[in-house]
């Protein structure tokens, strides 16, 4: 409050005078030693007796300002930062190059991140969802399992080895392309999804039609769960692919071919090119 200024102001200069200007001839080398000075004109200065009024600074505080305090909070403050960040579709968000789980009801909305040296809380509107100790291994996940859907609950135990044998069941190419997903996420629980996606796709097409989509999709490298059932939807997997992926030679009339060039074994017989051969 402003008429207290001048108050503090006087407290200042009291304590200038008596501690400041006593200690400003002695010299120190720790500064535990200095603190000990300080500690020791202060407890002097608290017991001088007022000059108008009676008691000291030290019986003041006893009388006023202990019954007053609170108690300090059990845990230390700490700096912490706030940003924003967007649900993806695995439930997880990204911070500082490592993915952290929401409740899954929150995929797609934007949610705010509080962040100190060690936790990492995430609310949404007002209300914290998650917290997470901190962690900095760039590309890795840190999930609750609380946060999956109870489908995904259901897979939580599955090790990746137990979809590839699953997909093995299917075909070798459906058992690889399993494995190129799973290998290609961060973390191998964010290409289940993927991998359940196209074993659903088995109830719809029979595991002929599903391999030879697999097949397809590696040999284009479109890795995906929509890749796969685009092949499917549009039969691409009944049509020859050896024939799609070779080159077809494209007829032109510009184009000479390689004989036109090959002068090796009859240099003298090369011509020379023509005025419009020569504009080309």
């Amino acid at each position: 409050m402003t008429h207290d200024k001048a108050k503090v102001e006087t407290g200042v200069q009291i304590v200038q005078r008596w501690i400041v200007a006593a200690l400003r001839h002695r010299k120190f080398f720790r500064l535990a030693e200095l603190n000990q000075a300080i500690r020791e004109l202060l407890s002097k200065l608290n017991q001088r007796p007022f000059r108008k009024r009676s008691g000291c600074r030290t019986s003041l505080f006893q009388e006023l300002d202990r019954p007053a305090l609170q108690p300090l909070p059990a845990e230390r403050y700490e700096l912490h930062q706030w940003s924003t960040a967007r649900v993806n579709i695995d439930y997880h968000i990204e911070f500082e190059r490592h993915y952290y789980s929401v409740p899954y009801v929150l995929t797609g909305q934007m949610v705010e991140i509080r962040s100190t040296l060690t936790t990492l809380e995430i609310f949404h509107r007002g209300e914290r969802v998650a917290s997470h100790p901190r962690s900095r291994q760039n590309y890795q996940a840190t999930t609750n399992p609380e946060h999956r859907p109870r489908s995904h609950q259901q897979h939580l135990a599955w090790p990746p080895s137990r979809l590839v044998s699953w997909a093995q069941s299917v075909g070798p190419s459906t058992a690889q392309l399993f494995q190129t997903i799973l290998e290609s996420k961060p973390h191998p629980q964010m290409g289940y999804r993927s991998c359940l996606g196209i074993l659903r796709l088995g109830q719809r097409y029979s595991n002929e039609r599903l391999e030879a989509a697999a097949r397809r999709a590696l040999a284009t490298g479109a890795c995906s769960y929509p890749s796969v059932k685009s092949i499917l939807e549009r039969s691409l997997d009944r049509q020859t692919l050896e024939n799609q992926l070779q080159p077809q030679p494209v007829e032109h009339a510009n184009l000479r071919g390689p004989a036109y060039f090959d002068f090796s074994h009859s240099p003298d017989q090369a011509r020379p090119a023509s005025a419009e051969e020569r504009s080309c």
